[in-house]
């Protein structure tokens, strides 16, 4: 024993009372080997196996499966030194099974120990992230009303210009009709991050009404068709199972929602394509589809386009348009349409083939909406609801 412990603690930085516990070590390796019960090593390499500091797991050092490994081997070593061959292969015989045992409960000891590290680790990171995603929430929603205010003191301003351009015909309406242009896209970008912010937070809130979807669809089709006869593109809302079917969400979101969806349609379909939307029914959902003979989506960035500041196209093509084919943006059109979407209980994915600018294999949005028949609101569900009024008969 003393030559192993000896051996063991050269350079190696072993703890205190090192000698102590190994010497318990191998009273216990005896008893283990006298009853033929292994086991009588456990509270040892239990306690063993908890005094590895933080650095030992990080870096892997004076690991306990390491220092019996070391301790059999030195034990083998003496043995064949100081014995008799046939005792020296009596005592190997006896305690081998011993070390073996003790090795693999040490391993099992380390795995676990390892493992419970290793998720302590994981789950600090997870919450340092978590953390930073709403430090960026936060910004975002304070530096959009932060912005708010002058926006509308520029756009107040503006409004006032025009008008006394427009009585003085001086001429410099182009101008500030370009400046309430630029006005009018950053209060959109303004509009979006607010929008971000209350998705992040889960603090969006819908205004449940009775709507057909057919009419959303129509209004949407009205206000995008002078920009695809501007590009040459085809827009076509085909009737569908569904679209006159009278449900109850929010108008004004889901018109949001659903025009993201096309104007990224239109962005990335060259000139002279070709959107189309049809739809559905399903058991309890509408389902619409939002087609195009655009350039694709990569199957890698399918995963992500659905992600905030996921796709910010290319710099040198960002404008103030924004349906200028492939022009790039703050990449918040769509993951604010599956804020939208998701908040009504829905969901919404993308398919296509591939990216490709020359072959425009396209994409197909899916957008599944609950088919809500009853308005959660009992004031709305009162004026809407099937109930008949009841007569009565004077005696």
């Amino acid at each position: 024993m003393h030559r192993v412990s000896h051996d063991l603690a050269r350079g190696a930085g072993v703890r205190e009372n090192f000698e102590e516990q190994l010497e318990r070590f191998y009273d216990l390796v005896e008893q283990a080997v006298v009853t033929g019960d292994p086991s009588w090593v456990d509270p040892l390499i239990f306690d063993w196996a908890n005094v590895p500091t933080q650095s030992d797991l990080e870096e892997g050092q004076h690991s306990l499966s390491a220092l019996i490994s070391k301790i059999s081997a030195l034990t083998f070593e003496v043995a064949r030194e100081t014995l008799s061959a046939k005792d020296a292969l009596d005592l190997l015989t006896a305690v081998t099974a011993v070390y073996t045992y003790s090795l693999e409960k040490a391993s099992h000891h380390e795995a676990e120990k390892r493992v419970s590290y290793i998720s302590n680790e994981l789950t600090h990171i997870q919450q340092k992230l978590e953390q930073l995603d709403r430090s960026k929430s936060n910004f975002i929603a304070v530096a959009a009303h932060e912005l708010k205010t002058p926006l509308t003191l520029i756009e107040g301003y503006t409004s006032m210009m025009r008008d006394l351009v427009t009585q003085t015909e001086n001429g410099f309406d182009p101008m500030l009709q370009g400046v309430h242009n630029g006005v009018r896209r950053l209060r959109e970008i303004v509009d979006d991050m607010i929008d971000v912010s209350l998705i992040d937070n889960s603090m969006l809130s819908l205004n449940f009404q009775p709507l057909w979807l057919s009419h959303i669809l129509g209004l949407l089709k009205s206000e995008l068709q002078a920009t695809c006869d501007a590009r040459q593109l085809t827009l076509e809302s085909r009737p569908f199972p569904g679209g006159e079917q009278l449900i109850f969400a929010d108008p004004e979101r889901l018109y949001q929602a659903f025009r993201n969806v096309l104007t990224n349609a239109i962005k990335y379909t060259p000139d002279g394509g070709e959107i189309i939307v049809d739809g559905r029914t399903l058991p309890g959902f509408i389902e619409v589809t939002v087609e195009d003979t655009g350039i694709g989506i990569s199957a890698e960035d399918q995963a992500v386009i659905f992600e905030k500041f996921s796709q910010l196209g290319q710099a040198s093509l960002h404008s103030s348009g924004k349906t200028k084919f492939k022009g790039g943006g703050p990449g918040l059109g769509l993951p604010i349409a599956r804020g939208i979407i998701e908040a009504h209980g829905g969901t919404i994915w993308v398919e296509s083939e591939g990216y490709d600018e020359k072959k425009c294999p396209g994409s197909i949005f899916h957008i599944l909406l609950p088919a809500r028949s009853e308005a959660s609101d009992p004031k709305i569900a009162k004026l809407f609801g099937d109930e008949t009024p009841t007569t009565t008969t004077e005696s």
